[in-house]
């Protein structure tokens, strides 16, 4: 019995390592008879460095797998022209076959999508999208920082000729193409899929990625290595999605996010600075400055709002050492809110949310105001313990060069202070002679003042 059952076993265990290479072996032929994969891309989104990177990284990776084809799903309102221009060149230079497809249905390619649509090899829209209205809108007139009518000018030629040589270089309609942009009329600048089908704007329409993939099998694509024919009807597809960084850093590049990272920031380095050795807050606010520096640089953002908003920040700083009795926090705000609306002026695809703006600007005053009123309390509660008198006479470290301003160090607590006599340098011991508010005057210490 025990050895009929080895038997058994031995048998049903040759059998099954049988069954599992002629399945391995099936899959492999299945795999040759399909052909290379399909790789697909989603630019869903507005069109920044950040998928830029995406893009042309994930043309680059096709390109060394030997894939058939990329497509590039497309959904976008538009974006930046350096970011349009990058993906574009990716996809005109390409060594395989790239098709961009506008989909789902309610989809759009406007703007710079409309670029990028009319670079691929073969262009395609799913039913119920849109392509067009590509007339460079980060224009604006000069008080919204745009340029002026002759730069405009120059910009909306060059836009036009980008658009007319790539829709010539496709065989597509060069007139339609360079009519989007200059927008005449803007019912001519824009296309629904049948009307750039019957325009010749793009070759196909598809409701799906298998109809896409069934509809292109078999048509021949110039590249400029030579010419291939596509086999995709059979393909495996292969969707590549951002990585978690990538992701990250393209869920931050957003108006809205920017500025909500740039108040917790302020927040941050302001209690920092209000309270020097609290350290954390220093540091949480510093990271998030660095995010929203590198959201802001992935934007189109008008530098003199930046600057309107650093100016705010230093008149809340200035608050807490000037007795101006709200002038400087009430022009901080000013500042910070006329920033925030001015930060991204230049292109209506990245306005801020005016009810994130004020209650944003709200928060942060009342943040500010509530440090301020904390930090005058404390140094009056110290001033009122120990009186006046307590202070006067006490040794402590010019933290900066008394010339003759400048502030001391004084029981984890920092002074705004005035020399008398000789001039005080950083680090040199001083001797306080007077207490007024939230000011001191101050001496340069001598040695034997210092043992004392």
């Amino acid at each position: 019995m025990k050895v009929s059952r080895l038997v058994f076993l031995r048998r049903a265990f040759v059998a099954l390592l049988l069954v599992a290479g002629l399945a391995l072996l099936w899959l492999d032929v299945a795999r040759a008879a399909a052909g290379p994969p399909v790789r697909v891309l989603q630019l869903n989104g507005t069109v920044n460095p950040v998928m830029a990177g995406y893009i042309t990284r994930g043309i680059q990776r096709a390109e060394e797998e030997q894939v058939m084809a990329v497509v590039i799903e497309i959904d976008t309102p538009g974006g930046l022209d350096t970011s349009m221009r990058e993906i574009v060149q990716g996809i005109v230079n390409a060594r395989v076959p790239v098709i961009t497809w506008v989909a789902p249905a309610g989809a759009r390619a406007a703007s710079a999508g409309m670029f990028i649509v009319m670079a691929g090899h073969i262009a395609a829209m799913a039913p119920n999208t849109a392509i067009g209205a590509a007339h460079p809108v980060s224009l604006g007139n000069s008080t919204q920082g745009g340029q002026d009518k002759v730069m405009e000018s120059k910009v909306e030629a060059d836009a036009a000729a980008y658009a007319r040589s790539i829709a010539e270089l496709r065989g597509r309609n060069k007139e339609w193409a360079e009519n989007a942009v200059r927008l005449p009329d803007p019912s001519k600048g824009s296309a629904t899929a049948d009307e750039a089908l019957k325009l010749n704007v793009i070759d196909l329409t598809a409701k799906s990625r298998d109809e896409l993939l069934e509809k292109v099998d078999g048509r021949k694509v110039h590249l400029f290595s030579g010419d291939v024919t596509l086999r995709t009807r059979l393909a495996p597809q292969e969707v590549v999605e951002m990585s978690p960084i990538e992701g990250f850093l393209f869920a931050i590049s957003n108006p809205n996010v920017a500025f909500i990272l740039l108040s917790l920031a302020m927040i941050g380095l302001f209690f920092e600075l209000a309270n020097p050795g609290a350290i954390l807050p220093g540091v949480v606010g510093g990271v998030l400055l660095l995010l929203a520096l590198y959201s802001l640089g992935s934007l189109d953002v008008n530098w003199t709002g930046l600057l309107l908003i650093a100016f705010a920040f230093l008149l809340f700083l200035a608050e807490i050492f000037v007795t101006s009795h709200g002038v400087l926090a009430v022009g901080g705000i000013v500042s910070l809110a006329l920033g925030a609306m001015l930060l991204f002026s230049k292109s209506p695809l990245f306005a801020l949310d005016l009810r994130l703006l004020g209650g944003m600007s709200l928060a942060l005053l009342a943040y500010f105001v509530f440090v301020v009123v904390m930090v005058r309390r404390a140094h009056q509660q110290r001033v009122t313990v120990g009186g006046v008198d307590a202070l006067i006479g006490r040794t402590a470290v010019a933290r900066t060069d008394l010339a003759p301003q400048g502030y001391v160090f004084i029981e984890g607590e920092r002074w705004l202070a005035q020399s008398e006599g000789e001039p005080v340098k950083e680090g040199d011991p001083i001797v306080i002679t007077k207490v007024e508010g939230m000011k001191m005057w101050v001496a340069k210490a001598h040695k034997k003042e210092e043992k004392e």
